[in-house]
């Protein structure tokens, strides 16, 4: 049986029908879903990254069936908290992804994007009984403002929102029991560099149990102090650090894979 491509939907620029603040936010964020899938951090079209349009309460988030490094800021889908798509796309959203998202941007109005993966070695911490272990740098990082939801199954009961949230707190850090990571932030590039580190600190998790040698803990001294450090880092004009490192990964971008700010 000869198999069949089906091609992408040629789909037109949205630059003129937007504000400068949503083309920028669109921008960012087809920028976000290349360097995900450039890190091999995507599950082929199954995560899902979202971005709040600024001074409003939509977002965007990625049309399912485009591969993450197929996205541009034009192929991104606007919808509002309930779903619904406010400029035509012939691509559905995520149904999972929506309950994930709308949970998040319904209650955290200091958060501008929110990031889901399926990583290998994140969903590996995610189904390990005490979850991240203080080990490394990047683990302290994430311990500072961690927290943890149980899984519920595939995300497409809605009345899991509200324990979703719950468990998220204030916090900038989520691991998803038996699931993966998620991170939220006060930008696009915080997001990322947040997922960065997440993902280092179980790919170092991993690596290090996987030897068999006794691991040895930070000490508690020092993770009592590091939620007063993060809290002061994120203060800063820089935030997270996220606008440091997003100049140079765009430069990177433009080499590998140019086309994401169409």
């Amino acid at each position: 049986m000869r198999c069949t491509v089906t091609a992408l939907h040629t789909l037109p620029a949205v630059r003129d029908h937007v504000s400068p603040a949503e083309w920028q936010t669109r921008v960012d964020l087809a920028a976000c879903y290349r360097l995900v899938a450039l890190h091999g951090w995507d599950d082929l079209i199954f995560t899902h990254i979202s971005a709040r349009i600024p001074d409003s309460d939509h977002f965007l988030i990625n049309p399912y069936g485009m591969m993450f490094h197929e996205i541009t800021a034009s192929s991104l889908v606007k919808i509002d908290l309930a779903g619904n798509k406010l400029m035509d796309s012939p691509y559905d959203i995520n149904p999972a992804g929506y309950t994930i998202h709308s949970a998040v941007h319904e209650v955290r109005h200091d958060v501008a994007c929110v990031m889901h993966t399926h990583t290998a070695a994140g969903v590996a911490v995610s189904a390990q009984r005490q979850g991240l272990l203080p080990i490394s740098q990047q683990a302290l990082f994430v311990l500072a403002s961690l927290s943890h939801h149980g899984y519920e199954g595939v995300a497409l009961n809605h009345d899991e929102k509200a324990r979703l949230q719950a468990d998220l707190g204030r916090t900038g850090f989520m691991l998803l029991h038996n699931h993966g990571l998620l991170t939220c932030g006060r930008s696009i590039a915080d997001t990322f560099l947040m997922m960065f580190t997440f993902q280092r600190a179980c790919e170092i998790q991993v690596m290090a149990q996987s030897g068999g040698a006794e691991l040895i803990p930070i000490p508690q001294q020092i993770l009592d102090g590091a939620k007063a450090m993060a809290a002061a880092v994120t203060k800063t004009s820089q935030g997270m650090g996220g606008a440091l490192a997003w100049p140079a990964l765009l430069r990177k971008l433009d080499l590998q894979s140019p086309g994401y700010d169409a």
